[in-house]
């Protein structure tokens, strides 16, 4: 018995220092979550620089836009004020990579939410639903939809969007895409002559319209449903519930309305309904 006994110790000293290193393990998760990085008394968020009334870099070097509110709201929730976030660009092929690597802390921008970016991070919301449009110049009459754009046209999007693609694979097989950094690229690009049209989510296309009037204009009616969310690491799930939280109470005390208002009102774009947030 005393043999049996003094084996078993070791295996029951592994057990424990197990349990111990999967506690440490977890509370070094717990550690790194937006949560804890909020309580220490600031918050990295990452945003697009270049889109009008969603989120932009103004002259000044303060930052503007419905995302930029909703971002802020947020970290407000979380108890950190606008002097203690860190702002950080976030293109849409750097994204993950940015959350994974504890770059940023959650993004808002323009990001939509599906399942090939669920697999890699974690998103709270929605906040805002969308469909995808086209942006052609103001003298364009051959182009009227996604359906239009054959004979080898030109169609411009950012480098990882999902726009692009799902016009290639649904609509026009012959179109040729050509992917610009950012989305103003995209309209420089277009303004030019370079390319034909550009996609992406028609609140974005709305913002670009809106400050090149008499130059370009949104054209047909939104063909798809998409869902805008806040995106941060997968394992978070304190934090997201957090921000969750947030979105709902930004919601219902009626600051998501005015930040749309404010922001949007002035492109034309119809105020949708606040979505439910479906905490995924």
């Amino acid at each position: 018995m005393k043999l049996k006994s003094l084996i078993a110790l070791p295996a029951l000293a592994l057990i424990v220092a197990g349990a111990a290193t999967g506690c440490a393990s977890a509370a070094g998760s717990e550690a790194k979550g937006v949560e804890a990085k909020a309580k220490a008394g600031q918050l990295t968020i990452g945003i697009v620089f270049d889109r009008p009334g969603i989120s932009q870099k103004n002259p000044d070097g303060s930052f503007s836009g419905f995302d930029v509110d909703v971002a802020k709201y947020v970290a407000g929730k979380l108890g950190v004020q606008e002097s203690e976030i860190k702002w950080q660009e976030a293109p849409t092929a750097q994204r993950e990579n940015l959350i994974q690597n504890g770059q940023v802390d959650y993004i808002v921008a323009a990001y939509t939410i599906n399942d090939a970016r669920k697999e890699k991070i974690g998103f709270a919301g929605p906040y805002l639903t969308v469909g995808q449009s086209l942006l052609v110049r103001a003298d364009n009459t051959d182009i009227t939809g996604p359906e239009s754009l054959n004979g080898g046209k030109k169609l411009c999007s950012t480098v990882g969007s999902v726009p692009a693609q799902n016009i290639k694979k649904n609509y026009s097989k012959d179109v040729q895409l050509q992917e610009y950094d950012t989305n103003a690229a995209c309209v420089e690009a277009l303004k030019s002559g370079a390319v034909d049209a550009i996609s992406t989510d028609d609140i974005v296309l709305a913002g670009y319209a809106a400050i090149n009037a008499g130059k370009l204009k949104v054209v047909g009616k939104p063909f798809t449903k998409d869902s805008y969310g806040i995106g941060l690491k997968r394992d978070d799930t304190t934090g997201r519930a957090k921000i969750n939280d947030a979105i709902e109470d930004m919601i219902k005390d009626g600051s998501w309305a005015k930040a749309f208002g404010k922001n949007l009102g002035p492109s034309g774009y119809q105020q949708p309904a606040a979505p439910a947030v479906n905490r995924y």
